[in-house]
């Protein structure tokens, strides 16, 4: 029998796919009167409204049930509740780059990453080498640009 693998997310992360699906489903309505206006203009053949809400519908049904899906395996973790030396999933991890210029992430998870506010995939190149390191580890990373060096800092979980 397959397990199911969890999901690990952020409160946050959690109430932004809940707001997400509502927002989806308030929508599928809207589409089905847009298809039945759409239809009424005859031959569906050649009807490019027909097609694109036909497009849309589908969508929407597939965003719908890929956020049903992370919210059935969604583990919801707070970091506040963490603790320890090692670099987990929800842990905000200062690291020193090559110029001694200190760089601040939290690792995340894959629907709430966003590197230019500071937060990483667990996944991404990052923040697999990052998970279960510990303070002056040093740290190597392949990314597109590049080969990259850090030394971990500090670890919090805030």
């Amino acid at each position: 029998m397959a397990t199911v693998e969890k999901m690990p997310m952020l409160q946050e992360g959690y109430e932004k796919l809940n707001r997400d699906l509502k927002r989806l489903k308030e929508e599928r309505p809207q589409i089905v009167d847009a298809i039945e206006e759409a239809r009424a203009h005859g031959d569906l053949s050649e009807n490019a409204e027909y097609h694109a809400a036909k497009e849309r519908q589908g969508q929407i049904e597939a965003s719908i049930a890929d956020i049903e899906d992370k919210l059935s395996r969604a583990q919801i973790i707070d970091p506040t509740t963490l603790s320890g030396d090692k670099v987990v999933f929800g842990a905000t991890v200062t690291l020193l780059d090559e110029d001694d210029k200190p760089i601040t992430y939290q690792i995340v998870g894959q629907t709430e990453a966003d590197a230019k506010t500071g937060r990483i995939s667990y996944n991404s190149p990052l923040g697999r080498a990052l998970i279960g390191r510990k303070a002056d580890d040093e740290v190597e990373v392949t990314v597109p640009s590049g080969d990259r060096y850090y030394v971990v800092s500090k670890i919090a979980f805030i």
